[in-house]
């Protein structure tokens, strides 16, 4: 769990030491703004800003009872935060799995991508997409609509 606050914790230290010599140097209003950025820099990559991780196996489990798809992501991916974003709302009502909080999670990766632990991967009815393009998975998630492989 502490190795995805890593990436985040980071870069507020850093944007706090950045800020503190604008301050220094005379620029307060300068400062507060690279601040600022950094604060938000660090929310976009820590995991806040992503539904709830459930285990790799009681998100299968859901999955196979309501048909919807399973997330597999890890904190500081700029590629899932990226689907996190275009998904908007629909998001939370994918099973989201952290690699990095759960190794059963981070096998079934692997094995879906044949060693690596590329993420997003999407799996959807049984099979599993790397890196979907974000409207088809916006598809999958559509209220109603049959899921389409």
């Amino acid at each position: 769990m502490t190795r995805a606050w890593v990436p985040p914790v980071l870069l507020l230290l850093c944007g706090s030491s950045v800020a503190t010599g604008k301050a220094l140097g005379g620029n307060p209003a300068g400062a507060a703004v690279l601040l600022l950025l950094f604060a938000l820099l660090a929310a976009a990559v820590s995991p806040l800003v992503f539904p709830r991780s459930t285990g790799a196996a009681e998100a299968r489990r859901r999955a196979g009872a309501d048909g919807r798809p399973v997330v597999y992501w890890r904190p500081g991916c700029v590629y899932c935060l990226r689907l996190r974003v275009r998904l908007g709302a629909r998001a939370r009502r994918a099973h989201w799995v952290d690699i990095w909080r759960d190794p059963e999670g981070a096998a079934a990766v692997r094995e879906a991508t044949g060693g690596d632990e590329t993420v997003p991967t999407v799996v959807v009815a049984g099979r599993a997409h790397v890196n979907p393009d974000p409207a088809r998975v916006r598809a999958w998630l559509a209220p109603g609509d049959p899921v389409a492989t």
